[in-house]
């Protein structure tokens, strides 16, 4: 399912036009990307939560060379499925 697919399925499931619910689905994306970048968690009992965590600076090597290199340390988006989620795709 991509983007498009997901706002027929959002307009399909509601009385919203396809721009309604995209605009919706743009809203609630740029709610959520927002409340990451301040380091806050996105709760959405039932279906799960999106948060940041840190990753370390640390060596790695480039696999076309061989060579060493150093990967700095960088705040990344994670995603952990609630228990009805977990459930339903079972």
């Amino acid at each position: 399912m991509n983007k498009g697919d997901l706002i027929e399925a959002i307009a399909k499931g509601t009385e919203l036009s396809k721009a309604d619910a995209g605009r919706a689905l743009d809203a609630t994306l740029e709610a959520i990307t927002k409340t990451l970048k301040k380091g806050d968690k996105v709760t959405l009992p039932g279906f799960g939560t999106f948060s940041t965590s840190k990753r370390a600076a640390r060596t790695g090597r480039n696999p076309a060379t061989g060579e060493t290199i150093k990967i700095k340390a960088k705040k990344t988006a994670k995603f952990k499925a609630g228990s009805a989620l977990a459930e339903a795709v079972k």
